[in-house]
């Protein structure tokens, strides 16, 4: 039987219970060596579980670590994007039907508590078990809205410490025989036509891809036989119109882009990339968790916590000097900082600390250029020489007066050193089956893995420079090939 561990904001909270599980604290799961074990079941029941927060890394660092946890990173920010539930008529027959007989005239709201997908309310059970298999959480609070007909006004994430003595008897009995089932995927409903959605912010300044790279995907999308449309987010109504969507403006957690893709996905459209791949690949500090537990050479790190900042005495032993100072969501150099005193050390944590909960510090590597691959299905498909600005040490320099950046390369990937392929190609299956740009330096140890992109740059000129328009097929064709494999598993008319 694998380890369950029970994630609290204080161990004190879990007094009104009894287990002979493991009750620790959210510091301590996120610091401790021991709580890193893969396989283990976490529940993580912290007070807040909001983007950046405590609780909210505690989520993300058990999926880095393979561990199962409720909930999981994609629940919390699909509920703190307002999660959208929809029943089927027979549901929403019964739910109408209770909430119609039980609920006084003047009432305009009734809320219900769902406790591992199970309430007290015999008729709403499986109203409780529909919303706890779309958004499988420990505790969860649904608010019905009276109109013209009841529906569900909103859910949210509750908290142990809003449970009276009854509400603390529920749990109780739902955690004691909750079943392991929930830890299974949701099915997906399959797609059907051949139309391609590829999302774009005209207004973006380093955009994925430039205009000339959006025209070729496009010719090779109509070759394919795919009809490809650019779109914005202002398109999100239309977004179930189109059999897939292609992604290709900067994502991240707290942006819309990844509710676009957690929408395509759930309506089972093939999405690049995914939104798994976005939570994973935005965040450095589960990048470092998922890369070093599987035993891929990463810089070495630490983490700070804004109420424990490590000596910098103490951190330039572990890791040498200068230190490289990063919040965990950063892109394109910003949020990034390198540090070679007590004093600049001191500043750049505060700074960073105030943005986040959690700061990665690193070892700084120099080298005069990073290595990118893309990689595509598991396999590579381009490779690329990114130089760092002149006299800068990072590949952008962000500049009052604008931004700069180094010279390129482009590489054939039968001439990248095998050890730098075979590194990218590890690091990327860790995330998924996407497109992904896979950042390495090589040093004397070794090639070492800086960052997975999930959304990495192919503009018209740079990373084409040698396969030209070859490169846009390839990604255009895995689009076909996961339609067409879809468009197979259709049951017969």
């Amino acid at each position: 039987m694998s380890k369950l561990y029970i994630v609290v904001d204080r161990p004190e909270i879990w007094a009104p219970y009894y287990t002979a599980e493991e009750v620790i604290s959210s510091k301590d799961y996120l610091s401790r060596p021991e709580y890193r074990a893969a396989g283990a079941q976490v529940y993580n029941f912290c007070g807040d579980c909001s983007y950046r927060s405590q609780g909210y890394y505690c989520s993300l660092l058990a999926e880095a670590r393979g561990q199962k946890v409720l909930p999981s990173v994609r629940t919390l920010n699909e509920l703190s994007a307002g999660a959208a539930i929809t029943l089927s008529d027979d549901l929403l027959r019964r739910m109408r039907h209770y909430l119609r007989a039980s609920v006084a005239a003047g009432e305009a709201n009734f809320r219900l508590r769902i406790c591992f997908g199970h309430t007290t309310i015999a008729p709403l059970e499986k109203v409780a078990k529909k919303i706890f298999e779309l958004y499988p959480a420990p505790l969860l609070e649904v608010t019905f809205e009276r109109g013209t007909e009841w529906s569900i006004a909103s859910l949210r994430l509750m908290s142990l410490t809003e449970l009276d003595d009854a509400g603390q008897d529920e749990f109780a009995a739902a955690l004691d025989g909750f079943s392991k089932k929930i830890w299974r995927q949701p099915r997906r409903e399959r797609a059907a036509r051949y139309d391609l959605a590829i999302l774009v912010d005209p207004s973006e300044k380093f955009p994925p891809s430039n205009k000339g790279a959006l025209h070729v995907f496009i010719k090779h999308a109509r070759l394919l036989g795919i009809d490809a449309d650019l779109i914005t987010l202002d398109d999100e109504p239309r977004l179930l119109e189109y059999d897939a969507l292609f992604i290709r403006q900067t994502t991240a957690i707290n942006h819309p882009s990844l509710r676009f893709a957690q929408r395509a996905a759930r309506a089972g459209m093939p999405v690049i990339d995914d939104p798994d791949s976005i939570i994973r690949c935005t965040n450095k500090v589960f990048l470092h968790e998922l890369l070093t537990a599987n035993k891929v050479q990463v810089p070495s790190a630490r983490m700070l916590f804004g109420d424990e900042v490590p000596d910098f005495v103490e951190l330039r032993g572990q890791l040498g000097s200068p230190l490289v100072l990063k919040i965990p969501d950063g892109s394109f150099s910003v949020g990034v900082e390198k540090v070679d005193t007590e004093t600049g050390y001191q500043a750049a944590a505060e700074r960073l600390l105030r943005q986040s909960a959690v700061v990665i510090v690193q070892e700084f590597i120099a080298t005069d250029f990073d290595w990118r691959i893309g990689v595509l299905a598991g396999r590579a498909i381009y490779a690329c020489k990114y130089f760092m600005a002149k006299g800068h040490w990072q590949i952008y320099q962000h500049l009052a007066a604008g931004t700069r950046t180094g010279g390129f390369e482009a590489v054939a990937v039968h001439r990248v050193p095998a050890p730098v392929i075979r590194a990218a190609l590890r690091a990327a299956s860790l995330i998924g089956n996407g497109l992904y740009g896979v950042d390495l330096k090589e040093t004397a140890r070794g090639p070492v893995v800086i960052e997975v992109n999930d959304n990495p740059s192919i503009d018209r000129g740079i990373e084409d420079a040698l396969l030209g328009e070859e490169l846009y097929r390839t990604v255009m064709a895995e689009f076909e090939r996961r339609l067409e494999a879809r468009a197979q598993q259709r049951p017969a008319p």
